[in-house]
């Protein structure tokens, strides 16, 4: 997705700002979310807010609304101290937040949403032909003509986006804030959406911006905060930061300590890793995967990098049949596949950890017992009963073998931390006797200790010949233990980096510059990544 960057404007002048968070600081459950944060931001200009996932973005932007109630530090908005104790609050003094997940009323016309709580009154009863003409009218102003007595729900994400711009807009908000508003729109809605966002710049508002998506950045903002692990870390103009210094201040890692991992150790697993497990071709399911390619070996760990929204766990959900595959194929084991659901992907020998433990993983009220053996408990039951010694079998197997801590299998798994949660997680899949392992974000949410552990275990279950496919947004755990990499961005695949080509740095400059950087380079190897892989096939089809 690549909006004309031709129009991004020049900085703001250098004015007082009409938001200032300075120090903002907030823990919960005794662990900072926040510490010494800020961001200014100035009327008339688009910011934007990035960072990956858990960096405190999301924290910010609740503090500022209302919906978090700061531990320390202090908020000035329009020249003056605030402390909003309530979103309501909030959107009264002009602040107002568009989610991903539109707020809006989808049987209630454009016109009612827009005016909602609000709408002109004449002889004390609502006057609907001004509620009405006033919705048209501003929403003309955006440059757009649309029948304002339908439902909102009758048009596109888009379009409703629109309707809750000029929802805030109609409230005189002197602030919007857009959280991730583009996710789910293509490539000429966001054009569509970026022209309303650049006309409220225009008219002196401030649009704080998050987004994922690169392209989007350098199309739309003035200036970017980019935060990590709770702190504000950049900021500066679009101008002054290239795509590359970018990434690299969101993940943390400078090029000078970017270091080549073992070259000698990737190609030695290359070189023996077994046939191929996994084939899967020009992939797509617009908007979030547009194309893409990639093989998995048996006896090998691929690695699939790319910044969070950039497609990754929607491939790996396609992959495993829960999300319907619009085009491209899938190969499993040298034949072509149909996945039209997990059961099916489990029933070819696939396996997929979540990037989400707590919403899609454990069941927290159940024993560790019981979460271990949820997905092969049909092999261990026989006239609906449960063989109790072939199950605590298994579950001291893998207590034991992936070392996890707990006082009793039979305690919930709720009261394990999160690194052992993960570990059950691992086994549950492991104990169904996988031939290819996906994991998303395998090491999201433990601590340093857990990590090593599980970085130690994919690599065991890799040399005992599993094939892996691992997203990781750390790209320092990713380089330890995949052989190669893949990378893909706005959902398409734009490198394959093997042996001494794969480095941080070079998976770095892929995320930042992808088909647009090196659009020659990245269309060729995208080319010749799904060639190899057809070929690959064909050579399985024939016993090669």
């Amino acid at each position: 997705m690549t909006p004309s960057a031709t129009q991004t404007p020049d900085s703001p002048p250098n004015v007082s700002p009409l938001l200032e968070m300075q120090d903002i600081g907030i823990s919960f459950g005794g662990v900072a979310a926040l510490r010494g944060a800020n961001l200014s931001v100035a009327a008339g200009e688009v910011h934007a807010l990035i960072g990956q996932n858990g960096a405190g973005k999301s924290t910010m932007i609740k503090i500022l609304t209302g919906a978090y109630r700061r531990g320390s530090g202090s908020v000035r908005f329009e020249g003056r101290e605030v402390d909003f104790r309530t979103p309501k609050l909030a959107r009264e003094a002009g602040i107002s937040t568009i989610y991903q997940e539109i707020n809006l009323v989808p049987f209630r016309s454009v016109a009612e949403n827009i005016f909602l709580g609000r709408e002109p009154r004449r002889f004390g009863l609502i006057d609907w032909r001004a509620v009405q003409q006033r919705a048209a009218a501003l929403l003309e102003s955006f440059g757009l003509q649309i029948d304002v007595k339908k439902p909102v729900a009758s048009y596109s994400t888009a379009i409703q986006q629109m309707v809750a711009l000029a929802r805030a807009v109609s409230a005189d908000a002197r602030m919007v804030i857009m959280d991730e508003s583009t996710s789910s729109l293509d490539e000429r809605e966001v054009e569509l959406l970026f022209t309303v966002v650049r006309k409220l710049r225009d008219d002196g508002r401030a649009v704080i911006f998050v987004s994922h998506r690169l392209d989007e950045l350098y199309a739309l903002c003035d200036r970017v905060t980019v935060m990590r692990d709770g702190q504000t870390v950049a900021q500066s103009t679009m101008a002054a930061m290239d795509k590359l210094q970018l990434v690299t201040t969101m993940l943390g890692r400078t090029l000078a300590a970017v270091v080549q991992d073992d070259t000698s150790a990737r190609e030695a697993n290359l070189a023996r890793r077994g046939k191929q497990a996994l084939a899967a071709i020009n992939l797509s399911a617009p908007p979030k995967v547009s194309d893409v390619s990639l093989q998995v070996h048996a006896g090998e760990a691929v690695g699939l990098a790319g910044l969070l929204g950039s497609g990754r766990t929607e491939t790996m959900r396609l992959m495993f049949g829960a999300d319907p595959l619009e085009q491209g194929s899938l190969s499993l084991n040298g034949e072509t596949v149909t996945l039209k659901s997990p059961q099916d992907a489990i029933a070819r020998g696939l396996a997929y950890l979540t990037e989400d433990r707590k919403a899609e993983g454990i069941v927290p009220e159940l024993s560790v017992r019981d979460n271990l053996t949820l997905v092969c408990l049909r092999t261990l039951t026989r006239n609906g009963i449960v063989d109790v010694k072939k199950q605590q079998a298994i579950v001291d197997r893998f207590i034991a073998s992936l070392g996890i801590k707990l006082r009793s299998a039979d305690q919930p798994i709720r009261e394990l931390s999160g690194g052992n949660q993960q570990k059950v997680l691992l086994a549950r899949w492991l104990a169904a006797e996988p031939s290819l392992l996906l994991l998303d974000e395998p090491t999201r949410g433990i601590d340093v200790g857990a990590k090593a552990d599980v970085a130690k275990i994919v690599r065991e279950l890799r040399d005992a010949g599993l094939g892996v496919l691992l997203s990781a947004s750390e790209l320092e755990e990713l380089t330890a233990v995949a052989d190669r990499a893949v990378v893909i961005r706005d959902g398409r695949t734009v490198a394959e980096l093997n042996g001494a080509d794969m480095s941080e740095t070079a998976i770095m400059d892929a995320i930042a510059y992808g088909s647009d950087g090196h659009s020659a380079l990245a269309d060729a190897a995208q080319t010749a990544n799904a060639a190899h892989i057809e070929d690959a096939l064909e050579g399985d089809r024939h016993g090669a």
